[in-house]
């Protein structure tokens, strides 16, 4: 049931693993998917008279990411001891930020259904990982695997300026392809290493904001989208019968598409936050935060909204190109020759490039197609030198032996034909040949056409240009 006169407000916090080399404070491997409880010493452990030594990296990858979101760099931040006992933590408490973060008052623009929106972002704070419960049939009770206590995290808290579900599942594929383009986390949902809590709150359009419910850990963009639009008809069910929305935080279960109570939402005072006294203040000069800066490329969302402004392409195929930084390089480098129509560019990556990088498995590094082979194809194909059959063969060629396309073309005389006299000779005979069909376009069957087109380009070879003789097949029709 819809209740139109309802507004749901979202906010995110994303909890990014960051892809260093060691843990966030000791030289354990950071490294996923290796035999448990192998990748854990002291520090990470929180034996008594150990001291922690914060790696330089996180701070560099953090204020990265914190350029990447237009926040303020706080030059001089701390790390704070966020206090609770849980069997994952065997320190009873994780060291955090809290009132001074590395990276806040940011913001990010996203497009929602081909409009741009911006999201403010609160902070960003550097973190540890806690450990991972194990819990299966084989045995009674949970097992605890310690390798991923101390594993660098950056914790980005947006503001409340999601409206619906929709709105998130942007933010989310955003946040997380600007990471990648930068560099600092992979990203691989399947191993958690980016994930995030969910605050749903609903209230009518025009009055205060109403009480926001938590949900942890939700693992997948389509389980966000899922738990957002079940919280919000939860709470408005339950506004809507007199209850009352208490603050509180939840899980949720994606294979039931539900989520149940957990505990009451704490508040900051509930962690005991106080200053980390084991680490020394947080001090970046201006040469450092500078050279950070420098290093940003043009991210992902602003090079999808210029490439629709710029090259006139869809977003979803525009999305899709800049979703893989190799292609998305490759598609510039093939439109910055000027030889073909960027559309044109775009649909030979998105097709057979994108065809053959899933088929082998191989990155296009890997793979032997150059922006100035690529060009010189799509260009015959434009000039209908080929027809875009041969195209495919010529590409095909290519990637097995790397000639040039006109090479390529010249050795097996793929050359498209579009001489009238030639080809009419091909049409009279393919009309000749199937009377039926050419009754059955006659008789209003309008694909009749696109067979006899096709069997036009069979009895050529492949050489036949398509237009020119259906061209000639509708003059012989009319």
């Amino acid at each position: 049931m819809a209740y139109t006169d309802y507004e749901t407000v979202v906010g995110l916090e994303v909890h990014a693993e960051l892809n260093t080399q060691s843990k966030i404070y000791c030289s354990c491997k950071n490294a996923f998917g290796l035999e448990v409880n192998t990748q854990c010493c002291p520090i990470c452990m929180g034996m008594p008279g150990t001291l922690p030594t914060l790696n330089e990296k996180v701070v560099e990858y953090a204020v990265k990411m914190g350029y990447a979101l237009n926040c303020t760099i706080n030059p001089v931040s701390k790390q704070d001891r966020k206090n609770y006992f849980y069997p994952d933590l065997p320190k009873a408490y994780q060291i955090s930020q809290f009132d001074i973060p590395l990276c806040e008052h940011g913001y990010v623009d996203v497009l929602v259904d081909g409009e741009e929106k911006r999201i403010g972002v609160t902070r960003i704070h550097i973190e540890e990982d806690a450990g991972k419960l194990i819990h299966d049939d084989s045995f009674t009770g949970t097992l605890v695997d310690f390798n991923r206590c101390g594993v660098p995290l950056i914790e980005i808290v947006s503001e409340p300026d999601m409206r619906s579900s929709a709105d998130a599942k942007a933010y989310l594929e955003t946040i997380k392809s600007i990471l990648q383009y930068i560099g600092i986390s992979d990203c691989k949902m399947q191993e958690g290493s980016i994930r995030c809590d969910i605050n749903v709150s609903v209230h009518k359009k025009g009055e205060p904001f109403g009480t926001r419910v938590e949900m942890k850990n939700v693992n997948t963009f389509s389980g966000a989208v899922r738990a957002i639009e079940y919280e919000a008809d939860r709470q408005i069910k339950a506004l809507e019968a007199g209850e009352t929305i208490s603050q509180e935080t939840r899980r949720w279960d994606d294979a039931k598409g539900v989520n149940v109570l957990l505990r009451s939402k704490e508040d900051a005072q509930d962690y005991r936050y106080f200053p980390e006294p084991d680490l020394s203040t947080i001090v970046l000069d201006e040469d450092y935060l500078a050279s950070i800066k420098a290093s940003i490329p043009e991210l992902p969302n602003k090079k999808v909204m210029r490439y629709m402004k710029e090259y006139g392409l869809p977003e979803e195929d525009a999305g899709l190109i800049v979703d893989n930084m190799e292609k998305s390089a490759l598609f510039e480098s093939v439109v910055a020759l000027g030889k073909v129509k960027p559309k044109n560019a775009s649909n030979w990556i998105l097709g057979d490039v994108s065809r053959v990088m899933n088929e082998t498995g191989k990155p296009l590094s890997e793979l032997n197609i150059s922006a100035e082979h690529l060009s010189a194809l799509i260009e015959l194909v434009e000039k209908n030198t080929i027809s875009n059959s041969a195209g495919k063969t010529v590409f095909e060629e290519m990637l097995k032996n790397g000639d040039t396309p006109q090479k390529i073309v010249d050795a097996k005389g793929l050359g498209q034909i579009s001489d009238e006299g030639a080809l009419k000779a091909i049409v009279d005979e393919v009309v000749a040949n199937n009377q039926k069909s050419i009754e059955d376009y006659k008789n209003g069957k309008t694909n009749a056409l696109g067979f006899l087109v096709g069997q036009c380009m069979k009895a050529s070879k492949g050489k036949g240009n398509p237009a020119v003789m259906k061209e000639l097949l509708m003059a012989h029709l009319s």
